[in-house]
This record gives structure tokens, sequence and C-alpha cells, in this order.
């Protein structure tokens, strides 16, 4: 019995390995997950060619989330894997060719936008960006271990699977001192572990946090180890000045310092912001006309699956328009 994981690349490989003798799309969508697979829906029901050129990991995060209670429609949960095979068969259902391979470069001077992976280059009219962004992770082999058994990169996603647990996140910014507030609502005590003695959140954020009675801060100090029988249990604590170490009970240890969006083969291409970030100039839009953008590869904000399937959704009406538009010239 396969699981979801494996069930993708079941779907995929036979796509790989075929022989692709038209290499040119009305549209190329570069990433998987809720963005691009949603996205791909809407264009290939509107009979847009569509090709997902997917990455090394098809689905994207969500393949290495266990559990998913707020996506709209189902009312019992369904696990990351689940849904992205889902999302994925209902891509392919109406035409959608999806390669699992990496993009190594674009070429967006001229049109058509020129796409290439190791083995294969194709072209596309319109191309949209779905590639995500990845979290910036502590690079303890213990973290890899735990991830998805306590340990956690998203307060909103997995904070109720924590009720009256003690739970500690790592960090010192806006988002640490977000994730630490929002998880005292399930928690029953919320340590937050800092490599400094001082914070660099907002004034704001700080005061809501100092006066929080549930959260405590622990100074200088960072997570060195990670262990449990099957999922998270304890979490060593080393103080950076003084080397002593602390084990501390918790049942979930949140990751919060910070993403990393996936745009390095789009520098020089495309506008990027001072993090990374695919900047937009109108809705969907990217600086070249019929360059697009989709979901965490511009969305720091919110980084939620529905989020980024809706703007995959506005992506894809985008691109019809605009293809409408330019081809009717």
């Amino acid at each position: 019995m396969t699981t979801p994981a494996e069930e993708i690349k079941d779907n995929t490989d036979d796509i790989v390995s075929s022989n692709v003798s038209d290499r040119h799309f009305d549209v190329a969508i570069i990433g998987s997950g809720p963005a691009g697979y949603t996205a791909s829906i809407y264009t290939s029901r509107a009979k847009l060619k569509t090709i997902i050129i997917s990455g090394s990991l098809p689905g994207g995060q969500l393949m290495t989330t266990t559990e998913v209670e707020n996506f709209p429609g189902f009312p019992n949960g369904i696990t990351g894997p689940e849904l992205m095979v889902n999302m994925q068969q209902q891509s392919e259902r109406f035409g959608t060719k999806i390669v699992i391979d990496e993009v190594t470069r674009v070429d967006f001077k001229n049109r058509p936008f020129k796409i290439y992976t190791g083995s294969e280059e194709y072209t596309a009219d319109c191309v949209l960006i779905s590639t995500g962004a990845s979290p910036r992770k502590l690079g303890l082999k213990s973290e890899g271990d735990y991830s998805g058994k306590g340990v956690s990169y998203c307060a909103t996603c997995d904070g109720p699977f924590f009720r009256n647990q003690e739970i500690i996140v790592v960090g010192g910014g806006d988002t640490a001192l977000e994730e630490a507030t929002f998880l005292t609502k399930f928690g029953k005590s919320v340590k937050i572990v800092h490599r400094r003695n001082e914070l660099r959140a907002s004034k704001i954020l700080q005061e809501r946090a100092f006066e929080n009675p549930k959260i405590e801060f622990i100074w200088n100090s960072a997570v060195v180890d990670i262990k449990g029988p099957s999922k998270v249990a304890t979490v060593t604590i080393k103080d950076i000045t003084t080397g002593a170490e602390t084990t501390l009970n918790a049942g979930g240890l949140f990751v919060a310092i910070g993403h990393e969006p996936n745009t390095t083969i789009f520098k020089n291409q495309l506008d990027l912001d001072e993090r990374g970030y695919v900047v937009l100039n109108n809705n969907t839009r990217t600086n070249i006309a019929g360059v697009f953008a989709a979901g965490d590869v511009h969305d720091h904000r919110y980084r939620q699956a529905i989020t980024a399937a809706g703007f995959g959704c506005m992506a894809a009406l985008d691109i019809e328009k605009w293809l409408s538009e330019t081809r009717g010239k």
C-alpha cells in the first residue's frame, strides 16, 4: 500500500520518462504546492496548455505536514500529503502535464520565455512562479528526526495540536513573539529561547509578550538537542555565555527564525525585495509582462495553504486575461 507521498511520485514517474515532443506551453508553472496546483486547475480548465515543473518535492511544504485541520472542505482534517495528492489528481484530470524536475535557470528577457531543467528546455508564453519559501532551520539532526512529531514551523497551522502542553519557541523577532503569543491560547506555558539578551521584535509585540503571564524568556541560549520516544518530550538548551546545558520538558518546539523565499534562480531576472521575495506590481503580476507569482514566494505575511491556493486562483485568472489581451492584439 503506497503512502500519499509515494503516490505523488508514482503518478508522475511515467510523465517524466515519456518522450515529450512538444515542449512549448501556454502556461508554465514553476513549483507545485497549493498555489501551483490551484492555478493549473484554472488554466487547464480554460483550455490553456499547462505544465507544472514541480521541483524535487512535489507538493511543497505540505508534504512534511502530518495533519491539516484548517483547510476548508475537510471536517475531519486531512494530512498534508493527501491534500496535495488530491490537488495533483484534480489538476491532471483537466490535462496539466506534471514533470518532477528542478528548474536550474530561466530566461525572461524575450518571449517565449525559456525555462531550463537539468535535462530539458521548455518554452512558454506565460510563466507562474510558485516556488514557495522554506523555513530557516536550527540545523540539528534531531530537528529533522522530530519534524512533524512535535517540531513545527507554523503556530497558526499546528498550535491547536499542543493544548495543555509545555511549548518552546525559538527566535527573537516579530514572528517568534507573534507565534508565542498565539500559542498561549493552547499551551500550558510558552518559553521563548533567544540567542541574545534583547529582542529584535517591535516594541508593541515585546510589551505584549512581557505582560503575558504564560510567556517566559530564556536569554543567551540555543537549542542543542531534541529527544522523545516517538515525539518531542524534552529539549536541551545551552547557555551561550557559560556553556551550561539544561534539559526542559516540552511537548512541542516551534522554530520561528524566519523563512527564505525560493527565488535564487530569479535574481537579476525579476524584482525582488531586500529579503528575496518576489515583488508584485499589479495583483499577481511581476515587473516582467507575462510573468506572475503566487503563494509564499511573495507572501511573507500569511503563509497558509488556503491563502496560497487563493493567490494561485488569482494568478490563473490574471494569466487568462493577460493572454487573451495580448493574443487579441
